[in-house]
């Protein structure tokens, strides 16, 4: 058993690659990881300083016949990146196209209705970019970054401020504390999304559930 200390931008599917596993659920679902399981409940959105098992690879052995050709099939979970595109005014990117670039390679999209992009990614994937390609709209040819890996949990500040910018509520800088503007963002979060009693600036328990579930994790 090896342990691993997770560091900044680290995410299971990389982690897993990294230690030899194409399955990462082989870790996450050892008993050893069972308390970070119960914390954490997503195993790409990890916390730097986390711990995780590492279990010993077991070897497979299969008989087969000698000068025949024989296919094996590696039990591969797929890392899906999915995006959900909106305007200034919250207002979803339907059938918008766009190119996505990770790791090199670029490819071709269309956003579907609601404005949503669904793409297969290597699992040791670090960064990504967006880029609008719709004539028609004023954001035409805007770059949008991507870091893959690099959203902390919901119950920390720094992941509750990067869901606040995602969804463009400006909740300032992830290295940076201004308190005012924090609780500012907080609260047009809760004004636009929550009862009008919810709205207090307050990120608790019941505002932070509600940012996840908006922003989808």
């Amino acid at each position: 058993m090896i342990e691993h200390v997770v560091r900044p931008g680290e995410y299971l599917s990389k982690i897993a690659k990294e230690h030899g596993f194409t399955d990462y659920l082989t870790i996450w679902n050892h008993p050893a990881n069972a308390g970070l399981k119960a914390r954490r409940h997503n195993p790409n959105v990890l916390l730097e300083g986390d711990v995780l098992y590492i279990p010993v690879r077991q070897a497979k052995e299969a008989a087969r016949a000698t000068e025949n050709r024989h296919r094996f099939v590696a039990n591969r979970k797929p890392l899906m990146l999915r995006l959900a595109l909106e305007d200034a005014f919250l207002k979803p990117l339907a059938n918008t196209p766009c190119e996505l670039t990770v790791k090199g390679q670029t490819v071709k999209l269309v956003s579907d209705g609601k404005g949503k992009i669904e793409h297969e990614i290597p699992p040791d994937a670090e960064e990504a970019s967006l880029v609008i390609k719709d004539p028609k709209a004023s954001f035409n040819g805007l770059v949008i970054p991507i870091l893959i890996g690099h959203l902390n949990p919901i119950d920390t500040l720094s992941g509750q401020k990067a869901r606040l910018n995602n969804l463009g509520y400006f909740a300032g800088p992830l290295d940076q504390e201004d308190e005012a503007l924090f609780r500012s963002a907080v609260e047009e979060f809760q004004c636009e999304h929550m009862a009008k009693s919810d709205v207090d600036g307050i990120s608790g328990p019941k505002t932070q559930a509600k940012l996840k579930a908006v922003h989808g994790c």
